[in-house]
């Protein structure tokens, strides 16, 4: 049994061990919050390499003015704008420090009014509409008697949702001291440095950092030999062919980006989904002799169904060749190369990785689940986990990226989504899935230690 966390005050619900009944606890809000952000910003602030950050240039509002910012900002999030939920990014700051001759896609186009507005959270309501979540921000600042006023609007375009999303790095115009209040949906808040998220509030629980599952060695280890295969087959492919040898690891960074991509892109959506992926060996018989799954739309086996496979190794390919054409010749060519070549056959293909996470995001619109292989071989959607999967009342919550620390939850307060991810799982150890919510929560589900277990992925930037 793991080691299970102590419950800070601001907790919904103690972590529960296995057979006792969780015990409810009262749930969080801007105070709490305002505490976790004000926690974690001494932590980053302190780190040697705070990521793409820089808090150290920057301030946090005192504790009891954050407090205000936040529960205004809580309060403007549970209403509605001509039946429109009020989604919002508010940029806290003098807007004498922002250039004001710069604009997106690389810096902010800050607009100021002539004269201040109420910080309160109908004027917020109101503006809204006109400043977009995902390309603006609405500017405040301390105003008279140290109260806060909304000075203007800022336009940023979309390149800050480029780490969430994945891709080929794109500088972000929001600067990375400025304090950022994100509220996505009702009652869904969170306070960021630059885009590197604090703290959340979200479904009355606080996020007091970040999980990014995407660095846990467990599901590394998940797909290492399908990166093992790709890198084996370049080398004897390319043995006689000029270039660069490849980091070992720069198949396992750009996979990830088509995984991102995907997440960001069905969060986007409100509809929710569920991705599977089923070892390659043991698909078959999980679909058709087991018959745990059943796929409504199956798709013919063929090249078409390993294309992700396939633009893999035209990366590769393309990544030694212009590694071998950069000066100085590096020793080796890494996810670094494919962020900055210039090289368009590698801008070609990052493209078709794109449109490869909007295929199956649209598949995923379709009800049931996006099934494929432990090795990218997409079967089909539509998927169905039937009534012969593992039968199972209780599942493992992970704490830490490797699920060393874990509370035990029952499953019969979840949805039918989330029961059938655990019960695969649960059914079938080599099996992952990933379930994003209607609401944008995301959890990545396997069996680990023995027991179904899921982490809720929280990234560092929010891209909802």
């Amino acid at each position: 049994m793991g080691k299970v966390e102590r419950p800070r005050a601001f907790d919904v619900e103690t972590p529960s061990v296995l057979g006792q009944t969780p015990v409810t606890m009262p749930h969080s809000y801007p105070t709490q919050l305002a505490h976790a952000a004000h926690a974690r910003w001494l932590e980053v602030e302190a780190q040697a390499d705070p990521g793409p950050c820089i808090p150290r240039q920057g301030a946090l509002p005192e504790l009891a003015s954050l407090e205000r910012l936040l529960s205004v900002a809580y309060q403007a999030s549970l209403l509605q704008e001509e039946e429109r939920p009020v989604r919002f990014r508010l940029l806290v700051g003098d807007p004498a420090r922002l250039p004001m001759s710069a604009g997106p896609p690389e810096g902010l186009h800050a607009l100021r009014f002539t004269e201040g507005r109420a910080y309160d959270e109908h004027e917020i309501r109101r503006l809204s509409p006109a400043a977009k979540y995902h390309r603006a921000l609405i500017g405040v600042s301390s105003g008279h008697a140290a109260e806060f006023e909304i000075w203007g609007i800022l336009q940023s375009g979309p390149r800050w949702l480029q780490s969430a999303r994945g891709g080929r790095a794109i500088a972000s115009p929001v600067p990375g001291d400025a304090v950022v209040i994100r509220a996505v949906g009702p009652g869904r808040v969170a306070v960021a440095v630059g885009d590197v998220t604090l703290a959340e509030l979200r479904g009355g629980r606080i996020a007091g950092h970040t999980l990014d599952l995407f660095q846990a060695q467990w599901l590394i280890q998940r797909f290492r030999p399908v990166h093992t295969e790709l890198m084996a087959g370049h080398e004897a492919a390319t043995r006689s062919e000029p270039g660069t040898p490849l980091d070992p690891s720069v198949t396992r960074k750009i996979s990830q980006q088509l995984v991102k991509r995907l997440i960001a892109t069905i969060r986007e959506s409100h509809h929710g989904g569920t991705i599977l992926f089923l070892p390659h060996d043991r698909a078959a018989a999980l679909i058709h002799q087991d018959h745990v799954l059943t796929l409504k739309y199956a798709f013919v086996e063929g090249e078409p169904r390993r294309r992700y496979l396939t633009l893999m190794r035209s990366v590769m390919r393309e990544l030694a060749l212009a590694s071998a054409e950069l000066e100085p010749l590096s020793e080796r060519a890494g996810w670094g190369t494919y962020q900055r070549s210039p090289r368009p056959a590698i801008a070609t293909l990052d493209e078709a990785i794109l449109e490869m996470s909007q295929l199956l995001a649209a598949l995923g619109d379709v009800d049931g689940a996006v099934v494929l292989t432990d090795r990218f071989e997409l079967l089909g959607f539509g998927g169905e986990i039937l009534g012969r999967a593992a039968d199972i009342s209780t599942v493992r919550r992970a704490l830490d990226l490797e699920g060393t620390e874990y509370a035990t939850e029952r499953i019969d307060g979840v949805g039918t989504r989330h029961r059938s991810a655990y019960r695969l799982c649960a059914h079938e150890s080599a099996a992952m899935a990933i379930v994003i919510s209607q609401d944008g929560g995301v959890q990545f589900v396997a069996s680990h230690r023995g027991a179904a277990t899921y982490w809720e992925h929280v990234a560092a930037s929010g891209a909802d």
